[in-house]
């Protein structure tokens, strides 16, 4: 969340976060655009997430996955990504997750951008990498997601070597390929090499995309988005 820095004289007078906390949305928020600009905290199901400082596995994997969200982005008119943006879900939920992806309002999609320039509803997927956060990603915020209308989750579990793919629509984890692709169902085209993420193998990665968004279900899906915007 981006915020004005704030003085250190003036920080004593804020509140303060604690994991456990519980509070409205509303609460948190008022609180959280007072915090120092380096500081993370989310609302999970009523209850405040203060987030651990991140470890280099964690760190070193948002530019792959970020990279391949905006490729797909570039080549998909009516589709936004984005990275550690805040989430207004509902009146108990204020995630930051790691990346998402969505269709943009005027396109069809169901988010929409504030006046104040907050993403407000459910993208249709979202990623998270995993290290100290995995029982939360698995568990509590995978719950919410799925509560709030995110359709497809991913969930990079960096100490196990493994991507996790869950349908929240449906209720149900799915199993990733025999040759290991993910075909994201909500963004037809996206096809994500789990390995290659994992082993941040740009070159595999972007080849594996490439074939995506070669296909006819991509050609199809960028037709929609156009029909959809101009009806």
């Amino acid at each position: 969340m981006a915020s004005a820095r704030v003085p250190p004289s003036v920080l004593s007078d804020i509140p303060e976060f604690h994991s456990g906390d519980r509070m409205t949305r509303e609460e948190f928020h008022r609180i959280y655009e007072q915090m120092p600009e380096d500081f993370k905290a989310e609302l999970i199901g009523g209850i405040v997430y203060v987030a651990s400082p991140l470890r280099l596995g964690h760190g070193t994997l948002h530019f792959p996955l970020g990279s391949l969200l905006f490729a797909y982005e570039a080549h998909t008119p009516g589709v936004q990504s984005g990275d550690n943006t805040t989430l207004l879900l509902g009146d108990d939920s204020e995630p930051q997750p790691d990346a998402f992806l969505r269709v943009l309002p005027e396109y069809g999609g169901r988010s929409k951008t504030t006046s104040d320039d907050y993403l407000e509803g459910a993208p249709e997927l979202i990623a998270e990498i995993a290290y100290s956060s995995r029982s939360i990603d698995l568990h509590a915020k995978r719950k919410d997601y799925a509560r709030y209308g995110v359709l497809e989750y991913l969930v990079i579990s960096v100490k196990e070597r493994e991507l996790r793919w869950f349908d929240l629509k449906g209720d149900q984890e799915l199993a990733i390929p025999a040759d290991g692709v993910v075909r994201v169902r909500t963004f037809p085209g996206l096809w994500i090499h789990a390995e290659g993420l994992l082993a941040k193998d740009h070159g595999r990665m972007m080849e594996t995309l490439e074939a995506g968004l070669a296909t006819g279900e991509h050609r199809e899906f960028v037709e929609r988005l156009a029909k959809a915007k101009g009806a």
